[in-house]
């Protein structure tokens, strides 16, 4: 029978899972240390899962693994790859859907290249789906900064993709 610690741990942290492995695989672009690092992540969840006291459990998961992965990109100093072309697709934003049109893998390969903290705040905003207070909590910065850095990662990936020219002025 579980504990009610373990049953604790499959209300507050099993749900999120799916989404602690695209972060890893997105921070990390490969798959195997992605995986390592949502395992390590959850049984750090689950060492640390006293110490949760309310509010959005992914989002709290989601620090644990932005923490856990930089501290292993530091130890192995990895450098990231690009990741498969199927998470790029699951962008839904109206700004993600019109750059839809434009292939694939190049808006994967562009999302890659962009800076790490343009790249994860696009990942936990567009494909995860996280308020701008949550990520302010996993990227520990203020909601103002949340804003400011994910308008200039769009805008950056918009222009990586479109080129200056294809930017309206009244959009830039």
């Amino acid at each position: 029978m579980p504990t009610d610690r373990t049953k604790r741990f499959e209300d507050i942290v099993m749900p999120h899972l799916d989404a602690a492995y695209n972060l890893a695989r997105w921070l990390t672009g490969d798959t195997h240390d992605a995986e390592d690092i949502a395992q390590e992540s959850s049984l750090r969840a689950l060492r640390f899962i006293d110490s949760f006291r309310g509010g959005d459990p992914r989002a709290w998961l989601l620090r644990i693994v932005r923490n856990t992965a930089y501290t292993c990109l530091r130890k192995r100093r990895i450098e990231p790859e690009i990741p498969p072309a199927t998470e790029a697709a699951t962008l839904s934003n109206p700004e993600a859907i019109a750059l839809r049109n434009i292939d694939v893998e190049t808006i994967r390969e562009e999302l890659a290249r962009l800076p790490d903290d343009f790249r994860e705040i696009l990942v936990l905003r567009e494909m995860e789906g996280l308020a701008y207070k949550e990520i302010a909590e996993i990227m520990d910065i203020p909601i103002g900064t949340v804003m400011s850095r994910l308008a200039r990662a769009r805008k950056e990936l918009r222009t990586r993709l479109t080129g200056p020219m294809g930017m309206d002025e009244e959009q830039s």
